[in-house]
């Protein structure tokens, strides 16, 4: 029999962001009966199975009224990079003000394909890096490790200024800067929020550091409040920002459809000039070929059905994780023990806690297997071993009194094992 040497494999596959994620996956396996302040799912309630075909019947009309073939388009192998870019461009003009011509986006097999694709593009010399606002969202740290590319964290709390400092440290040592990684609008894990003068300084230092920000937005409709916070894309003036797109939580997660920005100008040695996201497309293709027709349908659909606002077509689900939120600080208030601190996101899913104890996969099993609560080390998302005392929790997937208990829960096993 064949004997593999784990440590002769590609150090992806003992990464361990993703090994804590699998082990967190398979506490939740084995103790189903525990509630989980740890997943970052979207609530089933809003989904109904009989609204596949609904969307892909809304579609399909849509493509006949165009005298396109349905069998081609849905059944066929599709233009690399996608079919409903023409639809995704009228939502970010109508929900964000982003005007982009379609041919600037590309369809992906989900936002986490679109990471894959952006960085094996833009890193392509061995002391290129990304820099990311740290804590961060796990994925991208994941999709880096894969294609072999160093992350160098921002302290989140450092704002602009740290991304400055950050930046020339990074080239006085020989390396050099590619982009810059963050969520602008209510961060996973902790729920943050970019003022508007602070997104003006990050595109300001952007240019002054010759950098390209990748800006993500999985949880952007979700605030708790309906200020206005327009995207980094929708003010960028110099095609510094590609922006980075999910249709998991605003439609549902399933389809595994997101999608990327890419309007830069890419000019070879002969002059040529083309869309960033063209020559993106010749690396989808040896990725997934193209992201399924079916799926495209799926939420063509939605965005069809929607008239080009998710915004609108989502005030249910909006107003849904607000209360949830709400309720998952006020339960908090009420039952943690007394020292026991936490941040106030601005919005999204989740909320960061503060514990006197090493929040780590030991402790975990043990609130699963004796308190039947789940939640996530806040180590997950370091890259340098910080966050040992503290844990995200996450209020999308229960409603209001699951969330309570929860929080009920976990504030026994702070109070008996501190």
């Amino acid at each position: 029999m064949v004997e593999l040497i784990k440590e002769a494999l590609h150090v992806s596959v003992s990464d361990p962001v993703a090994t804590s994620m699998n082990f967190l996956n398979e506490v939740a396996g084995r103790y189903p009966e525990a509630i989980s302040l740890a997943a970052g799912r979207p609530y089933e309630g809003f989904y109904e199975a009989t609204d596949i075909t609904r969307y892909i019947d809304i579609y399909l009309e849509y493509l006949r009224e165009r005298g396109v073939d349905p069998r081609r388009a849905l059944m066929q192998y599709g233009r690399t990079n996608g079919q409903i870019h023409d639809l995704i461009a009228r939502l970010l003009a109508t929900d964000d003000g982003i005007v982009v011509a379609p041919e600037a986006i590309a369809v992906t097999a989900g936002c986490q394909e679109a990471m894959v694709i952006v960085l094996r593009a833009l890193c392509a010399g061995p002391g290129d890096v990304l820099l990311a606002m740290s804590p961060c969202y796990v994925g991208i740290t994941g999709a880096a490790r894969l294609v072999g590319i160093e992350v160098v964290p921002v302290p989140e709390h450092e704002g602009a200024q740290g991304v400055a400092r950050v930046a020339r440290e990074v080239r006085a040592i020989g390396k050099n800067p590619r982009a810059l990684y963050l969520v602008p609008d209510f961060s996973n894990p902790g729920g943050d929020c970019l003022d508007l003068p602070e997104r003006h300084r990050l595109l300001e230092i952007a240019q002054a550091e010759d950098l390209l920000i990748l800006e993500d937005d999985p949880y952007g409709l979700f605030g708790l409040d309906d200020r206005e916070r327009p995207k980094l894309k929708a003010l960028d003036t110099q095609q510094r920002v590609i922006y980075l797109g999910s249709f998991a939580k605003s439609c549902f997660p399933g389809a595994r459809v997101g999608f990327l920005v890419a309007d830069q100008t890419v000019v070879d040695a002969s002059g040529g000039r083309t869309l960033l996201a063209d020559e993106l497309s010749n690396i989808k293709s040896m990725l997934t070929v193209n992201t399924s027709p079916v799926s495209q349908a799926v939420i063509g659909g939605v965005l069809l059905e929607s008239k080009f606002s998710l915004r609108a077509a989502n005030k249910a689900k909006i107003e849904f994780y607000r209360q949830n939120l709400r309720a998952l600080l006020s339960a908090l208030q009420e039952h943690m023990p007394a020292g026991i601190t936490w941040n106030t996101p601005a919005g999204g899913f989740f909320a960061v806690v503060q514990v006197p104890l090493v929040a780590d996969e030991k402790l975990l099993e043990i609130s699963a297997s004796e308190y039947g609560v789940l939640w996530t080390p806040m180590s997950f998302f370091y890259t340098g071993g910080e966050g040992s005392h503290s844990l995200r929790l996450s209020c999308s997937y229960l409603d209001q009194a699951q969330i309570e208990e929860g929080v009920r829960r976990l504030a026994r096993l702070i109070g008996e094992r501190q």
